[in-house]
């Protein structure tokens, strides 16, 4: 991976995308540093850290710790994934839009994202409403915030900074390297590693004896890396044969190829999906409060943690869910059957048409099987360590899964970016 940035920083064209990316980056962590007015931010601070393991505690991973700072970019690109989410959604349910999607071409997928971008304004005008409305309720305000004008000073900062941070992501993806939202989640996550280390670091120093924890911890990283990296890049490939066909007077077809199915075909989405539904009773039990001792809401909140053990088990659950239902929407073994029968090709000993589109719907449910439940490890086994580990759960490792798994996907996404436009350059010898 060094080797083949060292060659591309050679290419002049290659490097000038690479130092627009790092300006559109320097741009990005600049605004992560512009509180939005009218809030009271240490204030804030002390009350994010009672969230750390609600859903909002996974927002604020995902921006980069901006969320619990207010600042201009505190909604970070969740507006745009959202509205990126729904719109694929309703791609399916909404015939007018499926068109689109399959007949429209070019056209069809620029007004999709026209769609998608309007979206992304609404759901942050949303978004920066639901955030005012928490930093109200909870007293999180200066005392010049009272009246109209403050509250809209606010909202329209929050939607303001979400819109331009899906602009900046489009620049990155245009004129930059790789893709721009996958970049700006990259260094969301990576920027607070820092932090982290320091933390670490500093409870070492206050227990000595605690030191082979956070050893283990640190293998069990490195652990995870490798297993995302072969998950990453794993995939079944089914043999397909094309058929030999005489066009005038030559002949076409014959040759042998495969249809590849990734093992893990739906990326991160399952594991945000799920999280952000098992982690629901925690997040409203933070809204609404501390209940009394001994109360009925106490002990369910208690059993609905996201540190239980009902949680995890949930978890999982979901997220075995959700990676089926993403598969389903990503690929059609119907689809591809006829698209297979339509250019004469077809699967060693299975008849073209239903007979194929079975045996791919067979497969594709074993792989995904597969995939959901690398996905559950990956995601449970910060609940578990912490669970068994008094000081692994106090340094909050519940969602280090999930951004180890985004950080290694995206830095593989990006070097296969990297070497596939020079490979356009015929630039020899990179992969030496």
């Amino acid at each position: 991976m060094f080797e083949t940035i060292r060659n591309a920083w050679k290419t002049i064209e290659i490097r000038k995308k690479i130092l627009f990316t790092l300006f559109i980056i320097l741009l990005y962590r600049l605004g992560n540093a512009v509180p939005v007015p009218y809030v009271d931010t240490s204030l804030l601070a002390n009350y994010f850290k009672s969230l750390q393991n609600t859903v909002l505690g996974l927002y604020n991973v995902m921006s980069g710790s901006s969320f619990s700072r207010a600042t201009v970019f505190a909604l970070s690109i969740q507006p745009y994934i959202n509205a990126s989410i729904i719109i694929q959604l309703l791609t399916i349910a909404i015939p007018a839009l499926e068109r689109l999607q399959k007949e429209g071409g070019e056209d069809g997928k620029k007004k999709l994202e026209q769609i998608t971008r309007y979206t992304t304004i609404g759901l942050g005008l949303l978004q920066g409403f639901a955030y005012y409305m928490l930093l109200k309720n909870n007293s999180l305000l200066t005392d010049a915030a009272s009246g109209v004008w403050p509250a809209i000073v606010i909202i329209l900062s929050f939607a303001a900074g979400a819109t331009l941070l899906m602009w900046l992501g489009e620049q990155i993806t245009e004129f930059g390297i790789g893709n721009g939202i996958s970049i700006i989640l990259f260094v969301s996550i990576v920027a607070r590693f820092p932090n982290d280390i320091i933390n670490m670091i500093s409870a070492i120093q206050k227990t000595p004896s605690s030191w082979w924890i956070y050893l283990l911890l640190l293998l069990g990283v490195f652990a995870i890396i490798i297993l995302v990296v072969f998950v990453t890049n794993a995939e079944r490939r089914l043999p397909v044969q094309y058929s030999k066909r005489v066009v005038g007077r030559k002949m076409y077809g014959g040759k042998s190829t495969f249809l590849p199915l990734k093992v893990n075909m739906s990326g991160v989405m399952p594991i945000i999906f799920a999280q952000s539904i098992a982690a629901l009773p925690a997040t409203i039990g933070a809204f609404c409060g501390t209940p009394a001792s001994g109360s009925f809401w106490e002990k369910f909140l208690s059993f609905c943690d996201t540190t239980s053990w009902f949680y995890a088990v949930m978890y999982a659950l979901l997220i075995v869910a959700f990676s089926y239902f993403y598969a389903t929407i990503q690929f059609n073994p119907i689809e591809v059957s006829n698209n297979l029968k339509k250019n004469g090709g077809y699967i060693p000993g299975f008849r073209p048409g239903k007979p194929t589109s079975e045996f791919i719907a067979k497969v594709l449910s074993r792989v995904t099987l597969f995939g959901a439940i690398y996905l559950a490890i990956i995601a449970i086994t910060p609940i578990i360590i912490s669970n068994v580990s008094t000081t692994a759960k106090s340094s909050n490792i519940a969602v280090g899964g999930t951004s180890i798994m985004i950080v290694v996907a995206v830095a593989l996404e990006t070097v296969k970016g990297l070497e596939s436009q020079m490979l356009m350059r015929h630039y020899k010898g990179f992969l030496e």
